[in-house]
């Protein structure tokens, strides 16, 4: 056990298992203090690396982030304090592996639960080999200006009222955390504040005991007094009684163990501590005090008078000139997180990204302000989905199966096709799932899906205009424009596209209006006067439906239906529904573990 001071104003340490609250508070700590250098060197956290973003002060920082403990310690060979936020299971075992580190001096081990016999082996190799082992089950301690451990003394603002951003003249050991936090804010008021206070947990095995603690305050100059705050069960205080009536103490003591209402109770009680269980005379809170004070420590008669008694033995000191007058320093203000600020209404911060379809922020996540379990428990399929993400409502059952049954009809066509071809080439050269979608995605565009959109608009446009079937055709002749929608490489007058004939016998029967897609039929029969394969294909049949859908159910203005048709809704239908296709691709040329392709000589026409 070290035998004076084990922190400093340049103590660094490795925080085992990110968390990131109890780490920025030590760097917050570290900028209150005027520290120059961060007291955190660096993160373990298992399986991962690279770096956390934290702040310093105004300064956001990068904290290296290690897979192991030995690489953390290889990396940073001056950080020599271990803090271990593992959970009771992997705590003894990395806490061991810590302690056999040559550069680690002190491991905080801030889990419960740990198994005493691995507690016992632990301390046994620390004590071994002159290392300081604080807690299990402890928060920490904290050297006032200069270090502290986790989430010990709790919130920068509860630090400032205690004072430890600088040294007083007292030394505190506590077995319990919560109360040292009480006892940091009593110490500060009665006396110049805490030089150094220790929390060393309340297990029944704790890595360093109360009167280790006090003997190495004894040997620290700037420490003109000590405070001791033990509880019920146990027998660590008897050390410290032993070490009083010895006289390895030259310093005043003020002690008082808790848990004298344990009389009260008839039979024996545990408190919150596993080694907080009076088991005799001895063990109880009123025996420890009495030693105690038969010892020569200061003892008050109960806890309500620990803080006078504080008070006294402190003032006592400063008449006899033992203390020097701590300066007093206002210490930096702390900038207050973002998120905190926003959340107290301190700041106004605008947002970078505005979403209107969805929201997971809640208990479950909700599309367009309708909750997941409501989908789910209404049965709503992928047209709902689509109307409530696409077109933030929810349309009739008819208008989502219509959706639902365009996705089903363009899902594939083939592998001839471009986007097809370049996703069962992509996948032939062993590229990945999404590297194949996206080659056969990127050929989407005028002459390859993005039909749909045109249909749509140039069908409105003429159809709001009142034109005739041959004013429309010829004015696109005109214009140089081939009528999109209208046209197939294989269908004809006499063999129609069965998938144009599903949707409009759909749409007749189901289709409040059909107006759109009756002006579409008309154009049709003028172009088929002119060549017998400009018959409505599967784009135009979409196009002009999805026109009728939107004018027809009611819920869209016609300023909504211009934007539709002009953002390019209809082209996203296609691209979803194709992406069905394209994967399916890719799947079968993976499964049927085909070769690269190379395109055959013979099918290219090699010229000057």
């Amino acid at each position: 056990m070290a035998t004076g001071q084990i922190f400093s104003k340049t103590t660094q340490a490795l925080f085992y298992n990110y968390k990131q609250l109890p780490i920025q508070r030590m760097l917050d700590f570290d900028f209150l203090c005027g520290r120059e250098t961060p007291s955190v060197a660096g993160i373990i956290n298992p399986g991962s690396d690279g770096f956390q973003k934290l702040f310093f002060g105004q300064e956001e920082i990068a904290i290296p982030v290690h897979p192991t403990i030995e690489a953390a310690c290889n990396a940073h060979p001056t950080a020599d304090v271990f803090i271990n936020f593992a959970s009771f299971r992997s705590a003894a075992a990395s806490s061991m592996s810590a302690l056999k580190q040559a550069t680690i001096r002190v491991v905080a081990i801030i889990a419960e639960g740990v198994p005493e016999s691995d507690a016992k082996q632990l301390i046994s190799y620390a004590r071994a080999n002159n290392k300081v082992i604080i807690g299990p089950a402890t928060v920490g301690g904290v050297q006032a200006g200069a270090f502290k451990i986790g989430d010990t003394a709790g919130t920068i603002d509860n630090i400032i009222q205690c004072k430890l951003y600088r040294p007083g003249s007292v030394g505190f050991v506590s077995k319990s955390g919560g109360m040292s936090n009480e006892m940091y804010n009593t110490i500060a008021r009665v006396t110049d504040g805490i030089y150094e206070g220790i929390a060393i947990g309340g297990d029944v095995f704790p890595g360093s005991t109360l009167s280790d603690h006090i003997l190495r305050f004894n040997n620290i100059p700037q420490v003109k007094m000590m405070v001791v705050l033990g509880e019920l069960g146990g027998s660590d205080e008897y050390s410290l009684v032993e070490a009083l009536k010895q006289g390895k103490v030259q310093k005043p003591v003020v002690a008082w163990v808790s848990g004298t209402c344990a009389t009260l109770f008839k039979s024996e009680v545990q408190f919150g501590h596993a080694g907080a269980k009076s088991g005799g005379e001895m063990e109880s809170a009123q025996g420890k005090n009495q030693a105690l004070r038969d010892a020569g420590a200061v003892v008050p008669t109960s806890f309500e008078a620990l803080e006078s008694v504080i008070k006294e033995t402190f003032e006592k000191l400063v008449e006899e000139g033992k203390v020097p007058v701590v300066p007093e320093i206002t210490p930096p203000p702390i900038p207050e997180d973002l998120k905190t600020a926003i959340k107290s209404g301190k700041v106004r911060a605008p947002t970078h990204i505005i979403s209107t379809i969805s929201d997971d922020r809640g208990e479950e996540p909700c599309y367009a302000g309708v909750p997941m379990s409501t989908i789910i428990e209404r049965g709503y399929g992928v047209g709902d989905v689509i109307s409530l993400l696409w077109f933030k409502r929810s349309l009739p059952r008819y208008c989502t199966q219509f959706i639902e049954i365009c996705i089903m009809l363009c899902a594939d066509h083939g592998p001839c096709v471009s986007g097809a071809h370049n996703s069962i080439v992509t996948a032939r050269a062993g590229k990945d799932l999404v590297s194949s979608l996206v080659s056969g995605l990127l050929t989407i565009g005028p002459r390859f899906g993005g039909a749909i959109d045109d249909a749509a608009r140039y069908f409105k446009d003429a159809y709001d205009r009142g034109l005739t079937p041959y004013e429309f055709v010829e004015g696109m002749k005109k214009k140089g424009i081939r009528v999109p929608g209208i046209g197939h490489r294989i269908k004809s007058r006499d063999n129609r596209d069965k998938r144009v004939q599903l949707l409009q016998k759909y749409a007749h029967t189901h289709f409040p209006s059909v107006k759109y897609m009756e002006y579409a039929v008309q154009v049709e029969t003028y172009t088929l006067s002119k060549a017998n394969n400009l018959v409505m294909n599967v784009d135009g049949a979409i196009g002009s439906l999805f026109l009728d859908l939107l004018s027809g159910s009611g819920m869209f203005s016609k300023q909504e239906i211009d934007e539709i048709v002009e953002i390019g809704y209809l082209n996203g239908l296609f691209v979803l529904a194709r992406s069905i296709g394209l994967i399916g691709h890719t799947f079968d040329q993976k499964r049927l573990k085909q070769p690269l392709y190379r395109h055959p000589w013979e099918d290219v026409l090699y010229t000057k």
